[in-house]
């Protein structure tokens, strides 16, 4: 399935919290910009995350895979992107671009993705339709409507 929208963007000011001893953002707040963009993604779509988990699903990252450009550092702003990528089966990726405010790309994430049976403890196999079914704006997520549940 094509994405239908632009990707969904965030602006984050850069915390001294973030700062390694080299001076720039360290690898694991990256990964936690990137994580903030797709909370606020999935509500922007108009997910309810609390109820995904009380009806027995969680959303689960299997792979992370980050490339760095350039520095990050405190007193930066970045805008990170979220764009999800769907396919066929059980899993699907969420990719992040991380800019400067300036429009230096500084990094990129692509995660691949799925959501969890908390009870069964395995990937469901229709991720998109159940994210869809729960989106009051599927597009926000990519997604152009919501698929038949198999």
């Amino acid at each position: 399935m094509a994405n239908l929208a632009e990707p969904f963007r965030i602006r984050l000011d850069v915390r001294i919290s973030d700062i390694d001893p080299q001076l720039h953002v360290t690898s694991a707040a990256y990964q936690q910009y990137a994580d903030h963009a797709r909370f606020e993604c999935v509500q922007a779509a108009g997910i309810s995350v609390d109820e995904l988990l009380r009806d027995g699903f969680g959303p689960v990252n299997l792979e992370a895979v980050i490339k760095f450009h350039r520095e990050l550092r405190v007193g930066d702003c970045v805008d990170v992107t979220c764009e999800w990528v769907w396919g066929e089966g059980k899993t699907y990726r969420v990719e992040n671009t991380l800019t400067r405010a300036d429009g230096v790309v500084v990094a990129t994430i692509s995660y691949v993705c799925g959501l969890l049976d908390l009870k069964q403890r395995k990937l469901i196999p229709n991720p998109a339709a159940e994210w869809a079914s729960r989106a009051t704006d599927p597009t926000v997520i990519g997604l152009e409507c919501v698929p038949a549940r198999a």
